[in-house]
């Protein structure tokens, strides 16, 4: 994601860049002028923040195409969001350099003051329009991002309240075309900026017209709702003759009440053709919480997808394979045990662990253990912490290469859980300068 972020906003640079050079000749553009380094400095900030807006706009329809590159959909959303928050940091910071004009003048004065692009009556009324649009776009944009990493604002109110993106993009929009310097359109930078206010705009329209994700949706209804264990709802829903059916360890946005909207669940097993699929819904939040409740047979629902890459693995040679499963993150491991009952001859060489509070009360663990009792090449482990257990990075270097481990062997680690048992997994392979060690996990996160 760092990286993608970082080539993305060097090619956003290096467009900018050229355009500084060309203007190179000009005594008045030159370093040494503070007017012409703060002209510098609120173009290239401007366009930071726009792009890396109009990235997290496009991302934001779900481009199934650009799943495979980016690695599924989860990190599709981790760079959306990413791409989202430096906007608006970039945004600010284009905010503050325009209000540095004051303080400039009072320390240097108006001399080397740049000329304004001139551009008849209509330009400059265009431009205070677009002017006054940046402005509210800029505090609005504040706002939601506080909203968005206050983690106790209620998850309904800030997706209705996230609903207004699209519409403060399009005056972002209106603000970058009207306020880029007019020399801007002839060069590399101006035509960047076109195919991002034109990629930007659409990807708005299809957000406000309700069209993100259409092609992939189907209706159906709760087939069947029952509590599996404490804090866990399992839906079975059947669904519609367009369901294009799903690959073990996909997942779906389920909408089972339109008020709420569509919430991103795993398909907790294999697809058997029959248009059936089954959540297993974990009580994190609010709409969660009592779920059971409020479902019941027979209930309208409508499903989109399938999505996601986290997909079961094949034997890789001489490389050792552990999954590691946390609580609710066991669902998308749930699939590839059922995918490979019907072929268990296919199933990779693998140590598998179940990270779970109390393996005598946990709703998974049976049928876990019948799963894997089908698959002998598969060794399931429950790592209990009820009784002093648990999992580290030294535990499944040692078990799961044995007397290959040190020896640059590769450890593949497949991982769906708890986001701190991942980073302790992580920072353990580095204190042991595993680098040899390969980490897939599902990181799927709507805010």
């Amino acid at each position: 994601m760092k990286r993608l972020l970082s080539a993305f906003l060097a090619l956003v640079t290096l467009a900018w860049g050229w355009t500084l050079l060309s203007a190179a000749g000009s005594a008045d553009a030159g370093p040494g002028n503070p007017w012409a380094v703060r002209e510098h400095a609120l173009t290239l900030t401007g366009l930071w923040s726009f792009a890396l807006m109009s990235l997290a706009m496009v991302l934001a329809t779900r481009p199934v195409w650009l799943e495979r590159p980016f690695g599924g959909m989860d990190r599709i959303y981790r760079v959306h969001k990413w791409a989202g928050i430096l906007a608006i940091g970039f945004a600010a910071l284009h905010w503050l350099v325009e209000l540095s004009a004051g303080t400039i003048k009072a320390v240097f004065g108006h001399e080397g003051r740049l000329a304004k692009d001139r551009g008849g009556d209509f330009l400059e009324a265009m431009r205070d329009v677009a002017e006054e649009l940046g402005e509210f776009a800029v505090y609005a944009l504040l706002a939601m991002l506080v909203l968005t990493l206050w983690k106790r604002f209620p998850f309904r109110a800030w997706r209705y309240l996230h609903k207004a993106m699209p519409a403060l993009y399009l005056a972002l929009a209106f603000h970058a075309a009207f306020l880029a310097p007019l020399d801007y359109w002839g060069q590399p930078v101006g035509v960047l900026l076109a195919l991002l206010i034109a990629a930007g705009s659409v990807a708005s329209v299809l957000a406000l017209a309700g069209w993100i994700g259409h092609r992939r949706r189907v209706g159906g209804v709760v087939e069947s709702v029952r509590e599996s264990g404490p804090g866990l709802t399992q839906v079975t829903c059947f669904l519609d003759e367009g369901w294009r059916g799903h690959r073990p360890g996909q997942f779906a946005f389920a909408t089972f009440d339109r008020l709420e909207g569509a919430h991103p669940f795993t398909i907790a097993g294999a697809d058997r053709g029959d248009r059936r699929v089954t959540f297993e819904i974990k009580a994190l939040g609010d709409y969660t919480r009592g779920l059971a409740r409020r479902l019941e047979a027979g209930q309208a629902v409508e499903v989109e997808g399938p999505y996601g890459c986290f997909e079961l693995p094949r034997g890789r040679g001489r490389r050792g394979q552990a999954w590691v499963a946390g609580g609710i993150g066991v669902t998308p491991f749930l699939a590839w045990l059922e995918a490979l009952q019907t072929r268990p001859e296919q199933a990779p060489d693998v140590d598998f662990y179940y990270c779970v509070r109390d393996r005598a009360s946990d709703p998974f663990v049976a049928r876990l253990e019948v799963l894997c009792a089908a698959l002998p090449a598969l060794r399931l482990h429950v790592i209990s912490s009820m009784h002093n257990e648990s999992l580290s990075a030294e535990v499944l270097g040692a078990e799961v290469l044995g007397d290959r481990a040190g020896k640059k062997e590769v450890l593949e680690v497949w991982f769906c859980g708890p986001q701190g048992l991942a980073e302790r997994l992580r920072q353990g392979f580095r204190d042991m300068g595993a680098a040899g060690v390969r980490f897939h996990q599902e990181a799927f996160e709507m805010r």
